[in-house]
């Protein structure tokens, strides 16, 4: 049952996709909130979908952690899920994404209109320094910034590995950083859809401010710590 609602979901993923692509195609030539709009619709498409055909659902905790103004938003990484969810979470984000993401069809156009920041990460310095002025440059329209500080999905259990671009935009940009843990590698696998509820759980907020190596160390605890609670709450699916 299980892959034959996969199946079906990965069909109306694809119709989705499609219709909303194209019918959304005006919105490129159009103020930069249009595109958002469109990113959005696709992505309660998607739930909608994931809820209907495979009975998955998803559930925020923690709302009440997340700054009232802009800040960053940090936290893992372990399905595509995540890049769909974070937009209908937090209102208008600037997702940090790989450079080479623009350059696919219909997604890379409309994450380009609507301001998402690209990483070269083969570019290492100059990568850095185009993260931090894409990010305050977000900051300052009052966008949140949104970061996955692993750089890559990661399977449930894998070791964490958090890369320096986190801490490079926190130490600079001088807001709090709202860290998130989620569960979404365990009913997300591969091209199959299990059923059972989601859980996005933001953390209290890390104010701004602390040195580089005890925010990189707090961060890594608190997400590190939820997502495995998370993970047992899930279960094996």
């Amino acid at each position: 049952m299980v892959a034959l609602r996969s199946g079906l979901f990965q069909i109306w993923f694809a119709l989705l996709s499609v219709v909303v692509n194209i019918g959304f195609l005006p919105a490129l030539l159009g103020p930069r909130l249009w595109s958002v709009k469109g990113i959005e619709l696709w992505g309660h498409g998607v739930m909608w979908g994931l809820r209907v055909i495979c009975g998955l659902k998803f559930e925020v905790r923690g709302r009440e952690h997340l700054p009232a103004g802009p800040c960053i938003v940090a936290g893992k990484h372990q399905a595509m899920w995540d890049t769909v969810a974070i937009p209908l979470i937090v209102k208008d984000p600037a997702l940090v994404l790989k450079r080479q993401l623009l350059s696919v069809p219909f997604y890379g156009w409309y994450a380009r209109k609507a301001e998402m920041i690209a990483l070269d990460r083969g570019a290492h310095a100059s990568a850095l320094r185009s993260l931090l002025k894409q990010a305050k440059d977000r900051i300052a329209a009052g966008r949140s910034v949104a970061i996955f500080p692993e750089g890559t999905r990661k399977k449930p259990g894998a070791p964490a590995d958090y890369k320096p671009g986190v801490a490079a935009i926190y130490t600079q940009l001088g807001v709090p950083c709202a860290p998130f843990a989620l569960n979404s590698g365990h009913f997300w696998k591969g091209w199959k859809r299990y059923p059972g509820t989601i859980v996005v759980e933001f953390l209290p907020a890390i104010p701004p401010g602390l040195k580089r190596p005890a925010f990189m160390a707090e961060l890594e605890s608190r997400i590190e710590a939820a997502t495995l609670r998370l993970g047992a709450e899930a279960g094996t699916p």
